[in-house]
């Protein structure tokens, strides 16, 4: 199979409708905590279902990915998230949003491992990086959607209302893609499923260490700047934002670069640059400064999944599509777990010293991109 323009496009379409779909929600959920006249214990509780359906459907997804390819799941999953998207907007017992937000987070699960084991065959027949790119869209898509819905809401449009526009644009979305999208063979006498060992574990572990980094800044960041006097409450999310942007530009470029240093470098440097990106924010003694940590963090860690996905789809020691499931899997359990985590140290030792707890971890990227990268070559 030769490389596709048609299959590339196919594949930033997929990213596009994962990240937008989460974003159309994210806005819902105060609504929902109105609707239902829940408190925060019990909205905690029906977010947790959505985030136990990504993991058991990520859990799953590289066998029926295996069996039947990617294709198929790619759209059904994504469907399912057109489908069940206008009914968080409307369901008002909490037994029927949970079972909802199930189904929800499975869909989402599901369409995150399937695009990426997509794009890694995109990339192998393309032969050049496209990781960063594809990951790139999935930002994207998370600033349309939180951008669409916000601005429908603020001029007075119901949530339903745009739950239905988001799900209509995501549906055309597939539409668009479902005949580009590679029609990869199934494999019929391998393995299905395969406990994650060797070089996978650590793809695993540096995966979620990565996604627990993000996590951090999302819940965190904010509280570290004004509980160190840095900026008010009002000002207290551009960090984040900062950090969004750095990474999606980042990623928007990612593939030249890697192609031009390799993976090992984009590791070594990349998370090189989070490390100091960390430093900087923790010992900043004005806002600026502390921005200026934000966007070292965010273009520091911007390739870093993406070469981990690369090099979980060509090492040897698992099928690719099970390697790929399992970082998945990992990595969303560093941000469901990592935050509370973070919460915790924080308790007993402050922010701050939570902050240099998890610079220390990611510092464990650039010491192990030899061990990922044995060699030169992006691929």
């Amino acid at each position: 199979m030769s490389d596709s323009p048609a299959a590339r496009l196919a594949t930033r379409l997929s990213f596009l409708v994962a990240g937008f779909g989460i974003a159309c929600w994210a806005p819902m959920v105060p609504f929902a905590k109105l609707r239902l006249g829940v408190d925060e214990g019990m909205l905690g509780a029906l977010l947790l279902c959505l985030g136990a359906g990504s993991v058991v459907a990520m859990l799953a997804t590289g066998a029926l990915s295996s069996r039947f390819g990617t294709r198929p799941v790619i759209l059904i999953s994504g469907f399912g998230l057109c489908a069940v998207l206008p009914l968080l907007a409307i369901l008002s017992t909490v037994p029927a949003l949970g079972a909802a937000l199930l189904l929800f987070g499975a869909s989402l699960g599901s369409l995150d491992v399937a695009m990426n084991i997509h794009a890694v065959e995109v990339e192998k027949h393309a032969g050049r990086p496209l990781m960063s790119g594809f990951h790139a869209l999935f930002s994207i898509g998370g600033f349309a959607g939180s951008l669409m819905m916000a601005l429908l809401l603020s001029l007075g449009g119901s949530a339903l209302a745009g739950a239905l526009l988001g799900a209509g644009l995501m549906a055309l979305a597939l539409i668009m893609a479902a005949p580009r999208l590679l029609r990869t063979r199934a494999v019929e006498d391998g393995p299905h499923f395969a406990l994650p060992h060797g070089i996978v574990l650590l793809l695993a572990g540096l995966t979620a260490i990565t996604f627990l980094a993000e996590g951090a800044l999302l819940d965190w960041g904010a509280l570290l700047l004004t509980e160190g006097g840095l900026v008010d409450v009002k000002r207290a999310g551009f960090g984040y934002m900062f950090f969004a942007i750095a990474m999606t530009l980042g990623r928007l470029t990612g593939d030249a670069l890697t192609a031009r240093i390799g993976d090992r470098a984009a590791l070594l440097w990349g998370g090189g640059v989070a490390v100091a990106g960390f430093g900087v924010l923790i010992g900043a003694p004005v806002a600026a400064v502390a921005w200026a940590g934000f966007v070292l963090i965010g273009l520091g860690a911007a390739n870093i999944v993406p070469v981990l996905f690369r090099q979980a789809a060509s090492q040897n020691q698992m099928p690719a599509a099970l390697a790929i499931a399992s970082i998945s899997t990992t990595g969303y359990a560093g941000v469901l777990l990592g935050p509370a985590a973070i919460g915790l140290v924080a308790q007993y030792a402050g922010l701050s010293m939570s902050f240099v707890m998890l610079a220390g971890l990611v510092c464990l990227v650039p010491l192990c991109s030899g061990l990922v990268v044995r060699g030169r070559a992006s691929g």
